[in-house]
């Protein structure tokens, strides 16, 4: 990436790179969780947040039976702890209208899709210099140039790097001869080739050198943001259609889900489109701080997934948010179980 100002940047280029299949994961094919996985499982949680599950659940089909919107952004933990599949299939059945991560979300269905398996061991790769290294990130910074290019976002770049053949070629031709795969060995365990496929959007939110991607000689910061702020843009024009209630859920993301949601529903709220009476939900570990949500000297005013998801936004239009608060290896398979049972029941799919 070029730069002509009066300081010094660091020159890319002198940046090593391996195979990604040398690559030590901790996640692969046989860590991912399938719908018929779920037959047998017993869910370890507490019968409060078992009933507001199904709240949920009936909200989602309810809001999907009436041509509403239902909205999920996702942190990359969603993807490492193998649950894309389950989304995949809630997408591939319409119970989703719109999928939205960071940029490690994408990277690690990306990598999923590419060569069945994810989760770089990090602590044994930081001390070599080799953390983020992989050469085939380039296949990522190149689909953005091509996306950028015909001015697409994110999600619909990767997802047409990994479904169409012929933008595949064109991302491809950008790199040395040799240097990138031709083709995905599991482009079917994607989350963004679902959402591809299913001609749902997929929008993935990022900043500038906080992804494995920026590392590379290939990084171009005016494709990523490019890309990236138009899908921003896609994600309000969702949000701008909640006027008489949805569902929002947010998976494990702290900080890039609540504060893009925030903000989109500012520019909605704005330009005559509030969201009105919709359900919000915030997936995660911490425990919930209600009472410190407006006391800046508490730690818990700083949780900005429980301040807006379940605070702000729904109080703001009358709405109303719920604190999902466990291992998102049990919270969100039991919703995708619940949902799928109401939605069969009822004859959404």
């Amino acid at each position: 990436m070029e730069y002509n100002g009066r300081y010094n940047a660091f020159d890319l280029g002198r940046v090593n790179t391996y195979p990604l299949r040398t690559r030590s994961n901790k996640v692969t094919l046989d860590d991912l969780v399938r719908p018929e996985d779920l037959d047998n499982t017993t869910f370890e949680l507490p019968g409060k947040t078992c009933d507001e599950i199904e709240i949920i659940a009936h909200e989602i089909v309810s809001c999907r039976q009436a041509g509403k919107l239902v909205v999920v952004f996702t942190g990359a933990h969603l993807i490492k702890n193998g649950l894309g599949l389950l989304l995949a299939d809630m997408v591939k059945r319409g119970l989703v209208s719109l999928v939205a991560g960071n940029g490690a979300t994408a990277i690690h269905d990306f990598e999923l899709a590419l060569i069945g398996q994810t989760s770089e061991n990090v602590p044994d790769a930081l001390s070599k210099g080799r953390f983020g290294m992989a050469r085939e990130f380039a296949y990522f910074n190149y689909a953005m140039s091509v996306g950028n290019k015909y001015k697409l976002g994110l999600g619909e770049a990767l997802g047409r790097t990994i479904c169409d053949e012929d933008f595949r070629r064109e991302v491809i031709a950008l790199a040395e001869e040799g240097d990138l795969p031709d083709t995905f060995a599991h482009p079917k365990v994607g989350l963004l080739a679902a959402c591809y496929e299913n001609n749902v959007p997929f929008t993935i939110h990022v900043g500038i050198g906080t992804d494995v991607i920026d590392q590379h000689p290939s990084f171009d910061g005016q494709a990523k943001g490019g890309c990236s702020g138009r899908d921003f843009l896609i994600y309000t024009n969702e949000i701008a259609k909640l006027t008489n209630g949805g569902v929002v859920l947010n998976i494990g993301s702290a900080v890039t889900g609540p504060e893009v949601l925030l903000k989109a529903v500012s520019i909605a709220t704005n330009t005559g489109s509030a969201p009105n009476g919709i359900l919000t939900a915030d997936f995660d570990l911490r425990d919930r701080e209600t009472s410190t949500m407006n006391d800046e000297s508490s730690q818990g005013y700083y949780f900005r997934d429980q301040k807006s998801i379940i605070t702000r936004i729904p109080k703001s239009f009358a709405g109303k948010g719920f604190y999902i608060q466990g291992n998102q290896k049990q919270t969100f398979p039991l919703l995708y179980k619940k949902t799928i049972h109401l939605s069969q029941q009822k004859g959404v799919e």
